[in-house]
């Protein structure tokens, strides 16, 4: 009989500790993958990360599922590029998550441009122009210096959320800054034959790659951010790109290839194919090997062109 009667008071005790084993994982979701690799590493064993985008998107045209509501509604934490670039999926399921935690504002709320100066700040804010880059451009993903100040970002969160364990997400924020630091100056060493090298891309997804690269960004298959060619731009692009001589015309991969192709054939450009996130191949596992690969690519093409 006493056996019978301390079952109850064992299992508490037990079910005590597993709630409080999750309690202390903080459940984070993050738009894109980089965002997810970069918490990890920060937050260590103290968080639980998803990313709505797998890679492959593009990230202004992420697919809303409702799994991802229920996701957002059971999140401590959302972490996003900001700069208004998940503003077309990201408000609305904010909004269907009903988790007064990660709403606009309060401490689940991780933006990560908040140490970014943007490129692009355009003088004119009109979305019915169809222009996705009302803040600036908001694809500083692909510099890993901004990668940094993203990463800062994402440990000031944290420590937001969990304070007592401040201590221990710096110290993780100090690692994979010194790791990225590395790997940077290897990159800069190796990035000298892209200095001054001219591109067109489908989108400026590649802005703050060039820019901390040294490449030349000359225009891009669209008219500008978000808003479909039309032939005659395209006529007048391909024109510019014979006159400047440009080398390259780069195509993100969630970009359909045709016209990329035709404007590389038609100017004599070789045409370089890469992801914008991490996760967009599968060699770009992580943020470093994404970076990575999408320098190595565009070193191979200027060598082979």
């Amino acid at each position: 009989m006493t056996r019978f009667l301390a079952l109850p008071f064992v299992l508490g005790v037990g079910l005590l500790a597993v709630s409080a084993t999750g309690a202390a994982k903080l459940k984070v979701v993050t738009t894109i993958p980089d965002l997810a690799d970069m918490t990890r590493q920060i937050g260590g064993d103290q968080v639980d990360v998803t990313s709505l985008a797998t890679g492959v998107e593009d990230i202004h045209a992420v697919p809303m599922k409702p799994s991802f509501a229920v996701r957002l509604n059971r999140a401590d934490a959302v972490v996003l590029l900001g700069l208004e670039a998940e503003h077309a999926f990201l408000p609305a399921l904010l909004e269907a998550a009903r988790n007064p935690k990660i709403l606009r504002d309060a401490p689940g709320y991780i933006d990560c441009s908040v140490y970014v100066t943007p490129l692009e700040v355009p003088t004119r804010i009109d979305r019915a122009l169809g222009d996705q880059h009302p803040m600036g451009n908001p694809h500083y993903n692909a510099d890993p210096v901004m990668a940094k100040e993203a990463a800062r970002a994402i440990a000031d969160g944290l420590s937001r959320l969990r304070p007592e364990h401040e201590a221990d997400f710096k110290k993780n924020l100090a690692a994979f800054e010194e790791k990225l630091d590395a790997a940077i100056a290897r990159w800069e060493r190796e990035a000298a034959p892209l200095r001054g090298k001219k591109f067109v891309s489908y989108h400026p997804d590649l802005i703050y790659f060039a820019e901390r690269f040294g490449m030349e960004p000359v225009g891009t298959i669209e008219i500008r951010a978000g808003v479909d060619p039309t032939p005659g731009h395209i006529a007048d692009l391909e024109e510019r790109m014979r006159r400047e001589k440009v080398d390259l015309v780069v195509r993100e991969l969630h970009y359909p290839a045709g016209l990329a192709e035709t404007v590389a054939r038609a100017t004599g450009a070789k045409l370089v194919e890469l992801p914008v996130m991490v996760g967009g191949v599968p060699e770009a596992k992580d943020y470093i090997s994404f970076i990575d690969y999408d320098l190595q690519t565009m070193l191979k093409a200027v060598k082979g062109s």
